[in-house]
């Protein structure tokens, strides 16, 4: 069996750096691969600047932010090209010698179709090689209605935000417990909360579906009547991509996340502790035992300091290094997404090195 069927994950995800100089321009992306990007998530790593989310279905003139309830808004941070990113002179992540971050996922080029798998028609664009798909569907104010996610195969990670009004982020994740849901935004542990689910559990979820709970109050979470909603679902893709559950050690020694590839993107959620999400990647300064880290729910800018949450990016996976309860508290259990900077070991048996 091969150990990855994506040997350059630059193809589908691409972590980028730069520091604004206030003019309009373009910026390539500078992996491997020739990418235009269907979504990113750009941060100032300097300022604290609100974390900026756009993606090619709604189009680059409306954004999201991870740290806020707020409908979508009107205006453009980056627009796509085919190599990359275009940045305006105006924009806060272009501000005169300001530092910043993107992510950048790939989907499909920004075409879409209808999908009528679920009790919700949905638009969809899918990667299916890189197990991910970027959709929009409009409620219809009933309980458990199920919406059609394009990936072919069952989704290990949901995540769903209203975009015509005020509405937590809600997310599902595989190893969330049965019906709990996370809230992007916010710090509260896992909850099956009235305020709106969504699943993929058992025949909640499929190749072809999965589902929204209404709820019996605000509605407008996942499926109020006429309001419009984004999801973005993925797949578990071997040697790529990991939707993975650790259990903290409370050591500075700790707990060692297997990924089955080298990190370049890492965010990490505690299920049953009051914690912030804490993202990391590859390629902002910093060295194992010190890797700067983001939090998803908070417009901070980047932690550079005395070691609170530090982790060690290996070559399958990655490693906690401290017993802050946010990554390592002892018992606790976290779940975590990441994607690949390259596998552990190719498909032609070629091996990588940790950080």
């Amino acid at each position: 069996m091969a150990y990855t069927t994506i040997d350059d994950p630059s193809e589908h995800f691409q972590v980028k750096l730069w520091t604004g100089n206030a003019t309009n321009r373009t910026i390539d992306l500078d992996e491997n691969a020739t990418m235009q990007p269907d979504f990113s998530w750009v941060k100032s790593r300097s300022n604290t600047y609100d974390h900026y989310l756009e993606n090619s279905t709604s189009g680059t003139s409306k954004y999201l932010s991870s740290q806020s309830s707020s409908a979508e808004n009107n205006g453009t941070v980056v627009t796509y090209n085919s190599t990359g990113f275009g940045i305006g002179s105006g924009a806060e992540n272009n501000t005169n010698n300001t530092t910043n971050v993107g992510w950048f996922w790939k989907a499909n080029g920004g075409t879409t179709s209808s999908n009528t798998n679920g009790n919700i028609t949905s638009t969809v664009q899918v990667n299916t090689d890189a197990g991910f798909s970027i959709g929009s569907y409009t409620g219809n104010g009933s309980n458990n209605q199920t919406i059609g996610h394009g990936l072919g195969a069952k989704p290990d990670f949901i995540l769903v935000k209203r975009t015509s009004g005020t509405a937590n982020w809600v997310s599902w994740h595989k190893y969330n417990s049965y019906n709990h849901v996370l809230r992007l935004n916010l710090t509260n542990t896992e909850s099956d909360s009235a305020s709106g689910r969504v699943g993929a559990y058992g025949s909640q979820g499929s190749s072809t579906i999965f589902t929204v709970f209404q709820g019996s109050s605000a509605y407008g979470n996942v499926n109020e009547n006429n309001s419009t909603y984004l999801f973005w679902a993925w797949k578990e893709v071997q040697g790529y991509s990991k939707f993975g559950q650790y259990r903290g050690n409370g050591n500075s020694n700790g707990t060692f996340a297997y990924c089955g590839f080298k990190p370049a993107f890492i965010l990490i959620k505690a299920l049953d502790t009051v914690n912030m999400w804490v993202l990391y990647d590859h390629k902002r300064p910093g060295d194992n035992r010190k890797n700067y880290e983001f939090y998803a729910n908070a417009n901070s800018a980047e932690y550079t300091g005395a070691s609170y949450h530090n982790i060690d990016i290996l070559s399958n996976g990655f490693k906690c290094r401290l017993t802050d309860p946010s990554i390592n508290q002892s018992g606790k259990y976290y779940t975590f997404l990441a994607f690949a900077e390259h596998p552990f070991v190719t498909s032609t048996g070629v091996p990588t090195t940790a950080r």
